[in-house]
This record gives C-alpha cells, structure tokens and sequence, in this order.
C-alpha cells in the first residue's frame, strides 16, 4: 500500500500570505502600503512644521497685544505678515478713514497669512484620499482574492477547510492594510485640520490688534526700523 503525502502546509505569515496571493491582489497590497508610507512622511513633516509655525503664532500674538515693536525682517510667516501690513500701511490716502484703513492692512496681512497656510495645507488632501478610499481598494482586493479562492475550490471540488482558508485568508489581508492604511490617514487629517484652523485663529487675532494698531499709529514699524 502506497504512503500517502500529506499536503505540505500554508505559509500564513505576512510575507507569506502576500507571496501566495493572487498578481491582482499583491498589486492591490502594494499600492496600500505605498499609499501608507506616505501618509506617515506627511504626517511627521506636518507635525514638525506645525510645532514650528505654532510658536511663531504664539509670538506673534503675545507681541501685538503686548505692544512690542515689531521686525518686518523676521523670518517666517510673522515676518511676511508685518512686512504685508507695513507696505500696506505706507500705502496710505488721505482721503480715507481710519475704519477703511484699517480694513485694508487687515486684508494685506491676512492675504499673506492665506498664502502660507496653504503652503501648510498641501499633503491634507492625500490624507484624506486615502482614508476614504483606502478600504473600498482593500475590498475590491479581498473581493477578488474570494474569487479566485471559489474558482480554485470549484476546480478541485474539495471545501475542506484545508482548502478554503488559505485563500480566504489571503483576500482579507488586503482589506487589512486597507483599514491599516486608512485609519492613521483619517485620525492625522482631523487632528491636522483642527490645529490649522487653531494655527490660523491665533494669527488672526495678532492681525486684528496689529491692524488697530496700524490704523492708529502713524509709525509703529518705522521706530522697528530706526532701531535696527
């Protein structure tokens, strides 16, 4: 009587699962973890910009309502911000009042607020891009992955579970890193979002009280100026 070899056994590991799966389904796979990395270089690049831009929108805000003197030649967004309103500023009529002065310079700086900001705002996109579509592209993996697990099941006539789990198994692999993919992106995007909306607030409040400022003082950046 003739020995009978068992089936060797299924690798069901994670580099295993990816070298069994389907072309289709390992495009699908790579695609995901590209998508991924990237999100988690935007998201360590925005959050040490963000660090950056926060304590220069703190200090802006703090010297504007403190009434210190300010340098149009600082680096930055607070420097761009202060040379806006001082070019706006030296941009005067006669013939306007103090209110539409006001608005004017306010419009200028918050014109180069507008500016940086989005220069923040890139990458967001591609966060949220991939927290919504992440899933469905790891379901259109894991749909097809069943398919061709039927297909195989079909063409053997065995449903044993010996048969059946391998490939199930591998098609839901994809909808995993789908998910793993996804979920970092939304989470990063709404905090990222929230902070640039904080970010922006705290700017705007300096460029109110610096523009009541302006409006008011007929030279508060040219004593800036004379000093340096």
């Amino acid at each position: 009587m003739s020995d009978i070899v068992p089936a060797a056994p299924h690798d069901l590991s994670f580099v295993g699962l990816f070298l069994q799966a389907d072309p289709i389904v390992k495009g699908v796979m790579i695609l995901l973890v590209l998508a991924s990395l990237g999100c988690w270089t935007i998201v360590v690049e925005k959050l040490l910009r963000f660090r950056s831009v926060r304590r220069e929108a703190r200090a802006f805000e703090r010297a504007t309502r403190s009434g210190e003197k300010l340098h149009p030649q600082s680096a930055g967004t607070n420097g761009r911000i202060i040379a806006a309103g001082q070019e706006a500023w030296r941009d005067q009529d006669p013939s306007e009042s103090r209110a539409e002065r006001r608005e004017r310079i306010e419009r200028a700086m918050r014109a180069a607020l507008s500016a940086d900001m989005r220069q923040l705002q890139v990458g967001l996109p591609f966060l949220a891009t991939t927290g919504s579509a992440a899933p469905f592209i790891g379901l259109f993996g894991t749909v097809w992955g069943i398919m061709n697990s039927f297909s195989a099941i079909a063409a053997s006539q065995d449903t044993s579970l010996s048969v059946v789990a391998p490939g199930i198994a591998e098609a839901l692999f994809a909808t995993a890193i789908g998910l793993v993919a996804a979920i970092p992106a939304v989470t990063a995007y709404n905090k990222l979002t929230t902070d640039l909306g904080r970010l922006q607030q705290l700017f705007t409040a300096g460029i109110t009280v610096l523009g009541d400022r302006l409006a008011r003082d007929r030279k508060p950046l040219l004593r800036a100026e004379a000093a340096e």
